[in-house]
């Protein structure tokens, strides 16, 4: 059960990925255009919302039942063991509320170039900060084997 929900974790990511970098680069064209709001630029940001929220919930799973997060003495001193208790849930939440307050606020705006410029705001920020934690394959002291 823990390693298919790391695997589903860790493949979730690409999605996840996929739809912020879609939504930003959307909102990013269309910023000063105003231009209808339409499905085509709702799609990306309400995808990028929803597998965030799904891989919150994968990661708060596996955060509770995995060995990666121990709560040692001297924990804060290991690089990895501070990554997985702390900097990585503790960003990932972070990130996820930005792009839930950015997708919330959008909706309620009323002028076009607003809606994309409250995206491209708040799911840049969201995503930079998900590039940040993500434990990528060459952060070596992290002990990650592969991209999955």
């Amino acid at each position: 059960m823990y390693n298919f929900l790391l695997h589903a974790h860790s493949g979730l990511r690409w999605l996840v990925l996929i739809f912020l970098v879609a939504a930003v680069v959307n909102a990013l064209i269309k910023k000063g255009k105003a231009t209808e709001y339409g499905k085509s630029d709702k799609m990306p940001a309400l995808l990028g919302l929803i597998f965030c929220h799904v891989q919150l919930l994968l990661g708060f799973v596996l955060y509770f039942i995995s060995q990666k997060v121990s709560f040692h003495d001297g924990f804060m001193k290991d690089t990895a063991s501070r990554f997985y208790a702390v900097e990585h849930v503790s960003m990932m939440v972070i990130a996820i509320i930005l792009i839930t307050i950015g997708y919330s606020k959008a909706k309620k705006q009323t002028e076009i170039s607003k809606k994309h410029n409250t995206i491209l705001f708040f799911y840049g920020i969201g995503l930079l900060l998900i590039l940040a934690s993500i434990p990528w394959p060459f952060r070596t002291a992290l002990g990650v084997t592969g991209w999955f």
